[in-house]
């Protein structure tokens, strides 16, 4: 399990540390791939298989079934740590989450997401203001 936050940098080459407390739970490959809200998601091989065999139950006549597979696994890539622990991101996926110094990486149970701190800042403060809603309404989730 994910769980944290951790504030680091991505390099000029697109390079960034993933916090040591993650790297094994990522094991020697993970993916990373665009995920909502404008950051990154990056999953282990075994949640990865998880999420791709939900993905593909998905109807294939549905509009927004094909658009977020489409999302999804067109943004995904399998990623390798360096012997500095550090991950090289692609770069459209450093345009899509707006990463270019400043970034926080989150532990999020079963993945890590990867935000610019600006825009985790801007989330952090936006959904802390409605935290007490989000959680009345998860309720219903048995939490």
């Amino acid at each position: 399990m994910f769980m944290g936050e951790y504030h680091h940098t991505v390099d000029m080459k697109g390079r960034m540390i993933i916090p040591a407390k993650f790297r094994d739970n990522l094991g020697e490959t993970f993916v990373l791939t665009r995920g909502l809200d404008q950051c990154l998601f990056g999953y282990p091989q075994s949640e990865w298989k998880i999420l791709e065999e939900k993905l593909k139950t998905l109807p294939l006549t549905k509009k927004d079934a094909r658009a977020f597979t489409r999302f999804f696994f067109s943004g995904a890539i399998e990623c390798e740590l360096d012997k500095q622990g550090r991950v090289n991101i692609a770069s459209p996926l450093l345009s899509y989450a707006g990463l270019e110094k400043e970034c926080v990486v989150l532990g999020v149970s079963n993945r890590i997401e990867i935000w610019s701190k600006d825009k985790w800042e801007e989330y952090f403060a936006a959904s802390e203001e409605s935290f007490s809603d989000i959680a009345e309404n998860m309720i219903g989730f048995d939490i």
